[in-house]
């Protein structure tokens, strides 16, 4: 009888001590709104250093462990393109190898779970939106070497991530876009 109850004690034991782990794992993941607090609440002018770049990484690692609709809520919202817009040329280049690889895989894996009318439908709209911008010049400000990064690794994770539909649905998109940077 002894045997029992400690068998059904540790089981016990053990059932509350995953269900705590559990409990503080979804309690300290990152959303969009608390990125959105720490981006908007960090003053990196003020930090140099070590506290600078610890800064910047922990928001490289709340971003990188946000959702791809947490994410796309943090895009609209505005604040981590403030946040990065305060970072110097070579801080920029380190964000985006910190969060670029783990944003794009999110967005190849949409589309490959995606219905595939729902993803010809963005397709069309996208590819609509990208024919009105053709031969304007890039936007003022617009940093050349950012966005050549941002493609680069867009191409590398839709080469490596996109299983064969989405890579046809897509190919359209891709030729518009670099019938776009071929003529500014």
């Amino acid at each position: 009888m002894k045997f029992w109850l400690k068998t059904a004690g540790l089981i016990a034991g053990v059932w509350i001590i995953a269900v705590v782990v559990i409990h503080f794992a979804n309690v300290s993941r990152p959303t969009s709104t608390s990125v959105a607090m720490y981006a908007h609440g960090v003053d990196l002018a003020s930090l140099q250093g070590d506290a600078r770049a610890r800064a910047i990484e922990r928001m490289e690692n709340m971003v990188n462990r946000l959702s791809f609709d947490e994410r796309q809520q943090l895009d609209r919202d505005g604040a981590a393109r403030r946040f990065f817009h305060e970072l110097s040329p070579e801080e920029q280049g380190a964000y985006l190898d910190a969060t670029l690889p783990t944003g794009f895989q999110q967005l190849m894996d949409s589309f490959n779970k995606m219905d595939p009318a729902r993803r010809k439908q963005i397709v069309n709209d996208a590819l609509a939106r990208m024919k009105e911008h053709e031969g304007d010049s890039p936007p003022p400000g617009a940093n050349s070497n950012i966005a050549q990064h941002v493609i680069d690794q867009g191409l590398k994770s839709f080469y490596r991530d996109a299983n064969a539909d989405v890579k046809l649905d897509l190919a359209p998109l891709i030729e518009q876009m670099q019938r776009n940077l071929q003529h500014p």
